[in-house]
């Protein structure tokens, strides 16, 4: 007999089933509780007070690999200088959102004057300025109509939709239906207030616009005299240039009881962070909007626990298979309720 079964079998003689045993009286300890994430420390605005190197070297990336991709197709008319100028125009696309939240300078005037230039063509930069600022009103994300960033619709305004754009609105919200389709009603909503005579009523709205389509005129004629770059091949550019862009934020977001709920994170690769400045960590980013793009994986490791129960466990494992998966299956229905959303809710994608 084992020497832990003779002690139970003394421990039985002496204290018969009518009495305690000691064990019995022992009682068991709490299970202990499971620890909560360490919160990351408040931004501190000193963190970004010196020279923001990471964020120069891209700037001179891409105006370097702009004008070495121009001089390219002047030598030999290359395909592949005008792929590297699509994927250049998204990457300043990604580099506008870094001036918009006040880097690389402490000078608004200097950020705002490296994302002037429209070498992705569309959105001017303090129209997207606006736009963008008024998307980090977490409390109202992807609600339509107060959210300038939301991929949906009320249920009820996309049934009154036809089908024809129903359609279309559907197809959106597959991978390809984003890279191919997005781009041209983003382009529609950009343009359509421009109708409005009321639009054109604020100075500041009319300065934007006119120093806009001055700077666009102004680059594609020398687009054209230098490299021999059409305005129309240059406008056809832009096209696929929104479409790569726009695939970062293709589920950036979905509705959710909790606004914290509704910011993802992606764990992307390499390629996909620097293409999107890390943005893909856009639930550390919403959590403090002013931190360097660079110093967002940072954070996201120290605390990764900490910012995936504030969001609810939405993660992402990367954009390739994401992509593959919901290249032709919509990832979910553009219509939708967003509002009022009680917790037992669960986005079904």
């Amino acid at each position: 007999m084992q020497p832990q079964h003779s002690v139970l079998a003394m421990l039985a003689a002496r204290f018969p089933a009518t009495q305690a045993s000691p064990l019995s009286l022992i009682t068991p300890m709490p299970e202990a509780a499971a620890p909560t994430p360490l919160a990351p420390p408040d931004y501190d605005p000193h963190t970004d007070a010196g020279v923001e190197w990471p964020t120069w070297l891209v700037c001179l990336a891409i105006y370097g690999g702009w004008l070495g991709a121009l001089s390219w197709y002047r030598a030999d008319s290359s395909m592949w200088a005008l792929v590297l100028i699509v994927v250049l125009a998204a990457w300043y696309m990604s580099l506008q959102h870094e001036l918009v939240h006040g880097h690389p300078t402490q000078y608004a005037w200097l950020n705002r004057a490296l994302g002037l230039l429209p070498i992705a063509v569309w959105y001017p930069f303090d129209i997207y300025r606006i736009s963008h600022l008024a998307h980090h009103r977490d409390e109202v994300l992807t609600y339509p109509g107060q959210d300038p960033e939301s991929n949906y619709l009320d249920p009820q305004d996309f049934a009154s939709r036809s089908a024809p754009m129903r359609f279309l609105l559907q197809a959106q919200r597959t991978a390809l239906g984003r890279f191919a389709i997005t781009p041209a009603f983003a382009i529609f909503h950009l343009l359509q207030p421009l109708l409005s005579k009321a639009y054109w009523e604020s100075a500041r709205l009319r300065w934007t616009w006119i120093q806009h389509a001055l700077l666009l005129v102004l680059m594609l004629w020398a687009l054209q005299s230098y490299a021999g770059i059409s305005p129309w091949l240059y406008l056809g550019l832009s096209y696929p240039c929104l479409g790569l862009a726009f695939m970062r934020s293709f589920y950036e977001h979905r509705p959710a009881a909790d606004p914290q709920h509704r910011i993802v994170i992606n764990e992307a690769g390499w390629l996909g962070c620097l293409l999107y400045l890390n943005n893909n960590y856009h639930a550390v980013h919403h959590a403090q909007p002013k931190l360097a793009w660079y110093r967002l994986p940072v954070l996201y490791r120290a605390h990764r626990d900490f910012f995936l129960q504030r969001n609810g466990g939405y993660l992402l494992q990367g954009y390739g298979r994401f992509f593959v998966r919901h290249a032709v299956r919509p990832l979910d229905t553009p219509g939708q309720q967003t509002r009022h959303l009680d917790a037992s809710y669960r986005h079904l994608a």
